[in-house]
């Protein structure tokens, strides 16, 4: 986060009487090593009578301002219960901090200002999980990658599809983006390309068997060539997956400026082996590798995140995941080099 070269990790926590409340751990890299702070509880993340859930960091570098949004859902009403009911009452919040998260403004609730009316159309909805992205416009614009079960039919079930909440100036007011092709769910964005060239990318979960992907031409607003993945499988239900965008670190004249890494379990039967795809061409879908195995057995949703250059000189990440049948959450710090050696064969 900003200049202080320190990680923030947020998960859900179970508060008493299974109340949500945010959780985080802050981290500082020591000779390449990571040193996690013991978990403190944001409770300034939280709506009264509410739980927390999706949360959602965002860094604006311009204000250096540190946004955590996330969804307040009532008691214990569940996601299926709000498709079944067709009722929508999960609120969209946020808190900010501009101290790197040691102190947290009070909560606040943008739903009626950032969604308004179309908060009815809806049975439900959700934002991230992960990180969000500030695209480098002159704006300085900040997306929160989103999703909506939208009322389309009064006889059918809500049809998931992914969106953004966009920001022209920074975090003071949000608009709704338009949607993403039916069946995309929990999602995230990366920016690439450079110059006019930049569009924004989209990469959703959905149950059609493999990853669904969208790029958006005017920094998230309206979304276009909508397309399966079929390299990037999802088991049955699907499963959330992280994607993110960092600068080519070769000379190869036929490789984009910009490359793409992912990371979601590899298994297309269950949530397991947890994988990182590389993908030199990003727009492209059948440009994705195949997956390099970061992780064996169970895993689940995972986060990454740019980390300098590691000891061998390639870009450095690193991996927040889902383990053990969700009982244990792992941090994992790797590189380019190592997971692709190939790529530097020529090198």
């Amino acid at each position: 986060v900003g200049g202080d070269q320190s990680n923030r990790a947020f998960r859900e926590g179970s508060g008493e009487g299974g109340r949500r409340e945010g959780g985080w751990r802050e981290g500082g890299r020591d000779g390449g090593r990571e040193r996690w702070q013991a978990e403190e509880v944001v409770t300034q993340a939280r709506l009264e009578g509410h739980r927390s859930m999706n949360p959602c960091p965002l860094y604006d570098k311009h204000t250096r301002t540190l946004f955590l949004f996330f969804i307040a859902v009532p008691g214990h009403v569940s996601e299926h219960h709000q498709l079944q009911t067709r009722v929508n009452v999960t609120r969209l919040c946020h808190i900010s901090s501009t101290d790197h998260g040691k102190t947290w403004s009070p909560v606040q609730d943008l739903t009626d200002t950032a969604i308004g009316n179309t908060h009815q159309d809806w049975a439900t909805f959700g934002v991230g999980p992960g990180h969000c992205l500030q695209l480098r416009n002159s704006a300085g614009s900040l997306l929160v990658p989103a999703y909506a079960y939208r009322k389309l039919h009064p006889t059918r079930t809500p049809a998931p599809s992914a969106f953004c909440f966009l920001s022209h100036d920074h975090g003071h007011t949000w608009e709704l983006g338009h949607f993403v092709s039916q069946n995309s769910l929990e999602c995230q964005v990366a920016e690439v390309g450079t110059g006019a060239q930049r569009v924004v990318y989209l990469n959703a979960r959905s149950t059609l068997g493999a990853r669904v992907q969208a790029q958006s031409p005017n920094g998230g607003l309206d979304f276009q060539d909508n397309q399966v993945v079929s390299k990037l499988v999802e088991p049955p239900k699907g499963c959330q997956g992280s994607v993110i965008a960092f600068p080519n670190p070769t000379s190869g004249a036929d490789a984009s400026d910009v490359w793409l890494l992912y990371t979601h379990p590899t298994d297309s039967l269950q949530r397991t082996n947890l994988g990182v795809y590389l993908n030199q061409k990003p727009l492209d879908p059948k440009a994705w590798s195949e997956p390099t195995l970061l992780a064996t057995g169970a895993c689940a949703y995972s986060d990454l995140q740019k980390m300098g250059h590691g000891p061998d000189g390639s870009p450095q990440f690193g991996c927040l995941y889902e383990s053990d049948n969700y009982e244990e959450i792992i941090f994992l710090v790797f590189t380019l080099k190592q997971a692709f050696p190939q790529v530097f064969g020529t090198q």
